[in-house]
């Protein structure tokens, strides 16, 4: 009897398809970069087979807020993402991105993105064309960012914008979208944007609603003033008809733990009538660039990074005020320009927001951070592991459908975030038993346990192996653009001649951000 031939078979998994529904035992077959077969594949062949009796075989996980736009530059492993089973990353969120911008300083937040102005782009083709020529392993998808806008613009950021200041940063938001961009993020909490006006941001989310985009927001407020930022963020998604998602969504401060019932119910009133959606990470600390005003409403500060004084980074901010024999904000000033972790929210409040159906996760993971927050490298095995396995807030079927087909409908990936005859081969494979993050706010750099296999689809060829048992295999990436456009065509690197051998190679990649 004549069998099939396959490129790939992986062999008797827990199928998790990304739906939430119950995980059912079977075979997945690939073709160059596509699942072809699913189900009891005894008539199909591979090229290459997995045994994965025993492991769970998920889509590729989709992290939806990160601040990985150099990252992708600096290191093209991405390992931080690829060693927890992530596939996509959708960057430029909090209103900062490395384009549209020249600037002979980098004014914080862009700190948190970028080391110095020479690492700015004067627009989003000169990004993508650099990432072109060292392609990383997992797929993005770009927002411009608000401030960044802003501090391109304006003489001082400190005031409301023009109405010609507005006209030019719409052109040249209308110039980013046209690149490729899938929308625009703000970071309205921040110096740069915070002077700027519920009207000045609505005429230039107006732009993303024509272009069919999504924004994406870190509030003015996510402590006392929480609601009214809430009900700003809904005025801008009504009067601009453009979908919004609400950036790590959480309550902070002591005075203000267990408001994520109020603020939740907000949220699914305000779905009744447009676009809303949320995106939230799994722990009860924040990070930042270190500030005064978080100071006092935070139980704990942890310094991540400090220009002033490198040293001090992993040490908390009490004990560096103790020894300079000051108070948090002298000490917090002396560190700065400085990033820091501010233990602010309730594990309360943190699960009833992760239990929320409508949730995605993301990481909002700070790559250069000198001692970053665990979330970094933990975000994902820790919602399969801590709070799905082991506290039983739901399954990890539906776990897997936070990470996976939530966020691919809610930014309009297509072809990804389910395990479906057609869809693209990003996968990961982990031990349901023992999937675990390791990183700490002690030791945040420890890759979690449990993820034996991560996959990602190339457009052409094989999908690509980038990351097993521990181990960085191979990359590339590609993209289209809102409308379908090749804007990003990224050439593979192979890190081990291994794979090759074995028959695993690709051309290239191609992830289909259609906004």
């Amino acid at each position: 009897m004549k069998h099939q031939r396959a490129d790939l078979v992986i062999r008797s998994a827990h199928l998790i398809d990304g739906t939430g529904l119950p995980s059912t035992r079977g075979d997945v077959a690939i073709i160059d970069d596509r699942i072809i077969a699913i189900g009891l594949l005894d008539k199909i062949v591979g090229n290459r087979e997995i045994n994965a009796a025993g492991k769970a075989l998920a889509p590729g996980f989709i992290d939806v807020h990160t601040h990985d736009d150099r990252a992708l530059l600096s290191d093209p492993s991405m390992s931080c993402k690829a060693s927890q089973g992530v596939t996509t990353v959708i960057t430029g969120n909090c209103g900062i991105s490395l384009a549209p911008l020249h600037h002979k300083s980098l004014p914080p937040p862009l700190d948190l993105i970028a080391d110095k102005p020479e690492a700015l782009f004067a627009d989003f083709a000169s990004y993508y064309s650099a990432l072109d020529a060292d392609p990383p392993t997992v797929n993005s998808a770009t927002q411009v960012g608000h401030s960044t806008l802003r501090i391109g613009t304006l003489d001082k950021v400190g005031r409301v914008a023009t109405d010609k200041e507005i006209r030019t940063m719409r052109n040249q938001l209308d110039q980013a979208l046209e690149d490729g961009v899938i929308g625009m993020s703000t970071g309205l909490y921040y110096e740069p944007a915070a002077s700027a006006s519920t009207e000045e941001v609505i005429e230039l989310v107006k732009s993303v609603s024509d272009a069919r985009g999504i924004h994406t927001t870190h509030m003015r407020n996510e402590g006392d003033h929480i609601t009214t930022s809430l009900e700003e963020s809904f005025r801008i998604g009504r009067e601009a008809n453009v979908p919004i998602v609400i950036s790590h969504h959480k309550v902070g401060g002591v005075s203000n733990h267990g408001r994520s019932r109020q603020t939740l119910k907000m949220i699914e009133k305000a779905q009744t009538q447009q676009a809303i959606a949320f995106d939230v990470y799994p722990y009860v600390a924040s990070s930042t660039v270190l500030g005064v005003k978080r100071l006092e409403a935070a139980s704990r500060i942890l310094v991540t990074w400090s220009k002033a004084r490198p040293e001090m980074a992993g040490r908390d901010l009490s004990d560096i005020a103790n020894k300079m024999g000051c108070d948090l904000i002298q000490a917090a000033r002396a560190l700065a320009p400085a990033g820091a972790i501010y233990f602010m929210m309730s594990e309360d409040d943190v699960q009833r927001i992760l239990s929320h159906p409508n949730a995605m996760i993301g990481s909002d993971g700070l790559p250069h951070d000198d001692h970053p927050h665990p979330r970094l490298w933990g975000t994902f095995p820790r919602v399969l592991g801590h709070y799905a396995r082991n506290q039983g807030l739901f399954t990890i079927e539906e776990a897997v459908r936070r990470m996976t087909s939530v966020p691919a409908a809610q930014f309009g990936i297509t072809d990804r975030g389910k395990i479906s005859v057609g869809s693209f081969a990003d996968l990961v494979l982990f031990n349901p038993e023992t999937v675990i993050d390791r990183a700490t706010f002690e030791t945040p750099l420890e890759a979690a346990e449990g993820i034996d296999l991560v996959m990602a689809s190339c457009a052409g060829r094989v999908a690509s192996m980038v990351f097993q048992h521990g181990s960085q295999v191979s990359g590339c990436l590609a993209g289209l653009d809102r409308q379908g456009r090749d804007v990003r065509r990224r050439w593979l690197r192979w890190f081990s001649q291994k794979y090759i051998q074995n028959g695993l190679f690709c051309r290239r990649m191609r992830p289909t951000f259609l906004g």
